[in-house]
């Protein structure tokens, strides 16, 4: 699940192994990319898979053009000599399964379909939406250092002119359908089926938790009455 109710609350947003496990695991909460990509990263490596390289990427969905900050976080691991990329942290649009490290190759996921091409020296994993490729995200293919991974994040969940600052952003992706919900003055829904074409549905602010609940199995998130969204504090189950 992707939600991005501790940035958008001014809490830090923490990546050690320890408090991703309690956070999402424990507590079945939802996470941003930097999260959910860092757990993931400590499964592999606990499988025998690593070492695991993570590379930082710009987001390209919805862009005119401008450049944008290196905000969000990917994989790279290598399984019987063949190299692939895994993602489980782009909202509600990312990779169902990791695709093959390599340019123009068409990965088919339950219908989903994705490739990795060349763009100058960046390398963009691309999806086909409303029957064209897509860009969702371009990245230079080498690994972050730690530090460069803390400061990304550091400044996505900080930053004052950040999205994930600013915004509320939420996701939810399963074989057939792909939610997204984007929450500024208002809420606005996007759905996407497989195969079919993008619908968008405003949804009043008020309605957003009942949303939550009923549409993303995001339980007890309030509207507070500064006019922000967030969760109820949860402990282990």
């Amino acid at each position: 699940m992707f939600e991005n109710l501790e940035s958008s609350n001014g809490r830090p947003v923490e990546l050690d192994v320890g408090h991703l496990v309690d956070k999402l695991v424990a507590r079945r909460r939802g996470g941003y990319c930097f999260e959910h990509n860092m757990l993931l990263k400590a499964a592999l490596e606990e499988m025998g898979l690593g070492p695991v390289d993570v590379m930082l990427a710009r987001v390209r969905i919805g862009g005119t053009g401008e450049d944008r900050p290196l905000n969000h976080l990917l994989l790279r691991l290598t399984d019987r000599g063949r190299q692939w990329l895994a993602d489980v942290g782009l909202g509600g649009g990312g990779l169902l399964d990791p695709i093959p490290f390599e340019v123009g190759v068409e990965s088919d996921q339950s219908g989903w379909v994705y490739r990795l091409v060349e763009d100058g020296p960046e390398l963009v994993v691309q999806v086909v939406n409303d029957g064209a490729w897509t860009d969702m995200y371009g990245f230079v293919p080498v690994p972050a250092p730690a530090i460069d991974v803390e400061v990304s994040n550091w400044y996505t969940a900080t930053h004052p002119l950040s999205p994930f600052v600013t915004s509320g952003f939420f996701g939810r992706r399963s074989v057939d359908r792909c939610l997204t919900l984007f929450v500024f003055e208002q809420g606005l829904l996007v759905e996407r089926p497989v195969g079919g074409a993008s619908e968008i549905t405003e949804v009043p602010r008020t309605e957003v938790p009942a949303l939550l609940a009923q549409r993303f199995g995001i339980e007890g998130v309030t509207l507070g009455t500064n006019g922000r969204l967030d969760l109820i504090q949860t402990t282990a189950r």
